[in-house]
């Protein structure tokens, strides 16, 4: 059997593993182990309670007033969706918002959006609780003392009026991508010719526009088919978890690996990397990569290629893994996809030119289908930064834009900034821009506002205020149409720009405007496909002197430093958020903190262990030890270290965008010298896979795609010889109705994590923090565990999802004094948490270990509410405002764990019984199957033949977790296959 391992530690004999770490010296005064009230406070401040409610203590009186003229649509108790439109200026995904009294409390994906199948992702599902952030600029203010709107209009429009016209009146914004907006900025600039737009984005992608402008002629962002790929090559590119679009990405590439209905071919996936990455991480064949050399192994692999059809091109001797690779893909032109997720235009360009080699333009690489995300031009904003150093700019407005957090250039932005006389930053969240700023003026947040969208032309979605603004903010676009007189609200504008661009009676099959316009709020998505995007043609790069820049490896012994994005925080622009501060970041499992991740071989050369702090040029920063890097690559993710981001996420961690670059006018998140030089200090990591074991056991089952061809059962074979072993003491339960169970699917599942957020705001999961995530106290119901097998160097990695296991001979049942937990007649392991005396017996004497203990009041559930924030003229509570009153809030002292959504199951039953029908199966979704992007999460009735679970329980991949305890779960697991040839491997 092949062996796992949790991490290196599991690999040293017993007597040299490390005892439990304490952290001797900390970097800062908030990273104290000491669990200090003003710690507790100052990072959960509005999420303490991230699920939390007024119960089981004394409350002041409240009197309940009824409606006097209640709503249409407002049913005390139930809750409404509505379709609405998640953008951060980076992903956009079309959602559904869950409001329940006036208040947000959930959001999914929307299921009419083909691209996403009604997935989400863990930002876009944890961008709820920025809504209720007590940090978030309240009112408008001016040099720091507040203003009224009333006055802010005056001021500017006078200074509009009289504007200078020799000077530029700058907007900066993150990719504008709703054509009403688009249209509104067009009108401001002919009302203000002296007006300019500028686009910045905080991560940025602009050297893969240029690329396509060098070999199409346009400056586009294709679509990409990742499903129609047999064969996909990664460089460098975390395309399932930050780059571009993952959970579009996620969703194509399980589609086009699923072994389920009868599909027996998966596509194949090898990776080109210089860090372990998420998506590195599923790839059937990983190569460690040097960063330094991404360019020299895509012109040797272009080089390959082009020999192949006959083209004249300098050779460039290719790697051993570079000359396999050319073959197996040029076996699959036109059914192929190499990606690069580098900002270097020499590695695009010879990207573009590679898939056009390989004839996967109009097939896996959609030029006239162009996405118009990351429309930033690097080149544009350093000319700005120019004109601004040379006093040019009279006045700047950045529309939620961060530059000199996200762009600060050797300190050059906050200079450049400083030489404007007029400064205006329009921001619904707190950010280190807005402090050079003037005029401080607060926008809503996305869930507050109108607001429409663009993805691909003819691809409208709508955005829709879910509740009425929380504080006293404006959205941008009614800022530009107060200062240019405009008439009406935004709201008026965008109704009317959709009638006069968007609606024709063929779109709206006869049907009138109105009539249209509340089809489409209430679907969110209108889809014109007499809209096509114009074709291009390609013209082609000067690849030769590209080949002959990078024809030879710059790697030696010099230390490099990548800089990437994490896949819970991301570029930073949702730091302040603590669901996503506690995610576990996919691969090192590590939460609360950046880190400089470095691979075994260099640590041991050094003399480092995990935990040491090191300063890697001036920054100290933990190290992590991560097999699969590098020998010679230091890694840290960008995003922490924010100055002005909130309460939770300023000063947490380390800001390393001082470290970026411009190189060809591109900005470089590679810096190819480094120094890094050992400190005396150590600091613990909240790190939570440590906290969990296989213990030997067969936990995860794989095998290849040959052997389960050959016989689909490989990899599983102990599941059928423990089905003939076992006998049991206990009865059998009998369920005469229905019978819920779960199916996971192995080789789907990519470990994004995007059910562990859905979880926690379905199931009110709290917050607990650093220092008590340090203490393995983490409350997630759903944990995702990360297995290492082979060598450190260049490891194969597996997840598996762990949650209850709802087992018919549950272990935890019969060792409860009090009966606080029990079996349900339809399968559910209950939790009766106001019987639950927190024993914890059923925890010691659960295998899976999946139970959750509350040490602490994380909830704020025993104390009565103290810190409210006067809203509207109304005294709230923030952070209770998240809350799903479906679900109960557990207090100190009690054991909590997965429910399979059991009030999602009896919301959809109780339907059912009132229409006087039957359910039908997929009806009940749990939050972790509804917002899973690549469908690997099945829930439904065991006990319908007919049924998607039942299917699935019959395929021979199927096993249970510790089948051989015979504890009968109703949660079952299909075996994860890799599509590889253990006889030819890259390595």
């Amino acid at each position: 059997m092949k062996e796992y391992w949790r991490s290196l530690e599991d690999l040293l004999p017993a007597e040299e593993a490390p005892q439990e770490k304490k952290s001797s010296v900390v970097l800062s005064d908030t990273d104290s182990s000491k669990n200090t009230r003003r710690d507790f406070l100052k990072y959960f401040g509005f999420s303490i309670a991230s699920a939390a409610v007024l119960a089981g203590c004394e409350r002041p009186v409240k009197k309940a007033i009824p409606y006097l003229i209640q709503p249409e649509e407002v049913k005390p108790g139930t809750a409404n969706y509505y379709a609405s439109t998640f953008y951060d200026g980076a992903e956009m995904v079309p959602i559904l918002v869950k409001v329940r009294d006036g208040r947000p409390i959930k959001i999914e994906g929307n299921d009419l959006c083909q691209m996403t199948g009604g997935s989400a992702s863990a930002r876009v599902q944890a961008s709820l609780l920025n809504l209720y952030d007590e940090s978030r600029p309240a009112q408008p203010t001016l040099d720091g003392n507040p203003i009224r709107w009333e006055d802010v209009d005056a001021q500017l429009t006078e200074t509009l009026t009289n504007w200078d016209a020799s000077k530029e009146f700058v907007i900066v914004t993150s990719s504008v991508i709703s054509p009403s907006t688009k249209k509104l900025i067009a009108d401001f600039i002919a009302k203000y010719p002296f007006v300019v737009h500028e686009t910045f984005d905080a991560y940025s992608y602009s050297a893969l526009r240029e690329a396509y402008k060098q070999g199409f002629g346009e400056a586009i962002l294709p679509s990409f088919r990742f499903d129609k790929a047999k064969l996909v090559v990664g460089f460098n590119a975390d395309f399932l978890g930050t780059w571009l679009q993952p959970t579009v990405f996620g969703r194509q590439y399980a589609a086009a690996r699923k072994l389920t209905g009868g599909q027996r071919e998966m596509m194949r996936h090898i990776q080109f990397e210089p860090i372990m990455t998420l998506t590195g991480s599923n790839a059937d064949e990983r190569v460690p990569m040097p960063a330094v050399d991404e360019a020299y192994y895509l012109a040797a692999l272009y080089s390959e290629l082009a020999q192949k059809v006959g083209l004249s091109v300098p050779a460039v001797k290719a790697p051993e893994a570079i000359a396999k690779v050319a073959d197996e893909l040029a076996a699959a032109k036109g059914q192929s996809l190499v990606v690069s997720g580098t900002n270097n235009i020499d590695i695009q360009t010879l990207v573009v030119e590679i898939n056009h080699l390989l004839q996967n333009i109009g097939q896996t690489v959609l030029v006239d289908q162009p996405v118009n995300l990351y429309q930033g031009n690097d080149k544009a904003y350093e000319a700005l930064l120019t004109r601004m150093e040379s006093d040019k700019v009279g006045a700047v407005l950045f529309w939620e834009t961060n530059p000199v957090y996200h762009a600060p250039l050797q300190g050059r932005t906050e200079e450049a900034i400083k030489k404007v006389p007029l400064r205006i930053a329009v921001q619904s969240q707190q950010t280190e821009t807005a402090l050079f700023c003037n005029y401080q003026l607060p926008a809503p947040h996305f869930l507050e506002r109108w607001d429409d969208t663009e993805l691909v032309k003819g691809v409208y979605t709508l955005m829709q205020p879910a509740i009425r603004p929380l504080f006293k903010t404006r959205t941008a676009q009614e800022n530009l149409m107060a200062w240019a007189g405009f008439d009406g609200t935004y709201y008026d504008y965008l109704k009317l720009f959709w009638k006069e661009n968007i609606y024709t009676a063929e779109l709206a099959k006869g049907k009138q405007f109105e009539t249209f316009w509340k089809v489409s709020l209430r679907d969110g998505i209108v889809a014109d496909a007499g809209k096509a995007s114009e074709s291009v043609s390609y013209i082609g790069a000067d690849v030769a002197s590209v080949l002959k820049v990078n024809s030879t490896s710059q790697s030696g012994n010099d230390l490099e430093l990548v800089l990437y994005q994490n896949v819970p925080v991301g570029d930073g622009t949702l730091a302040n958020n603590p669901w996503l501060q506690e995610l576990p970041e996919p691969v090192s499992r590590v939460c609360w903190d950046n880190y400089v991740s470095v691979s075994p071989a260099f640590a041991a050369l050094r003399g480092w262990t995990q935990g040491d702090v090191v300063e890697v040029n001036g920054v100290e920063l933990p190290v992590l030890v991560q097999p699969g890097q590098g020998r010679n690559t230091l890694a840290v993710a960008v995003g922490y270290g924010r100055s002005n981001a909130g309460r939770v996420a300023s000063d947490l961690g380390q800001n390393v965008y001082p470290f970026v670059t411009l190189n060809n006018g591109h900005r470089s998140y590679l810096v190819p010298k480094v120094e890094a030089t050992a400190t005396s200090s150590t600091y613990e990591l909240a790190a939570t896979q440590s906290h969990h074991s296989m213990e030997g056991r067969a936990l995860v089952r794989e095998t290849t795609i040959a052997e389960y061809l050959e016989n689909p059962a490989s990899g599983n074979e102990m599941h059928e010889k423990v089905e003939k072993l076992h006998t049991s003491l206990y009865h059998e339960h009998e369920y005469k109705g229905h019978h819920w169970g779960m199916v996971i699917d192995l080789n789907s599942c990519i470990g994004c994590n995007a059910c562990v957020v859905a979880c926690s705001a379905e199931n009110n999961v709290p917050v607990v923090g650093r220092n008590e995530v340090r203490r393995s106290h983490e409350m997630h119901w759903i944990r995702l565990d990360r297995y290492y097998s082979g060598d450190t160097d260049n490891p194969e990695v597996v997840r598996q999802p762990v949650m209850c296991q709802h087992c018919d001979n549950a272990p935890c049942e019969n060792v409860c004094p009090v009966a606080a937990t029990n079996h349900s007649s339809e399968g559910i392991n209950q939790m009766a948490y106001n019987r639950c005396i927190g024993t914890r017996y059923c925890n010691n004497n659960c295998p899976y270990k999946v139970r959750r203990f509350n040490w602490y009041d994380y909830t704020g559930a025993d104390t009565i509410p103290n810190n409210r924030v006067d809203v509207a003229g109304m005294t709230l509570d923030l952070k209770r405002m998240v809350l799903n009153p479906d679900v109960t809030v557990r207090a100190k002292g009690v054991i909590e764990k997965c429910s399979m959504c059991i009030q999602r199951i009896q919301d959809k039953k109780l339907t059912a019984k009132k229409d006087g029908r039957q359910l039908a199966d997929g009806e009940i979704k749990t939050a972790c199957q509804q917002t899973c992007p690549t469908d690997a999460i099945t829930f439904g009735d065991m006990n319908d033949p007919n049924s998607k679970v039942s299917q699935l329980l019959k395929d021979a991949r199927q096993y249970g977790l510790l089948e051989e305890l015979h504890t009968l779960p109703s949660v079952v697991y299909l075996s994860k296959v890799r599509n590889k040839d253990k006889n030819k491997t890259l390595s």
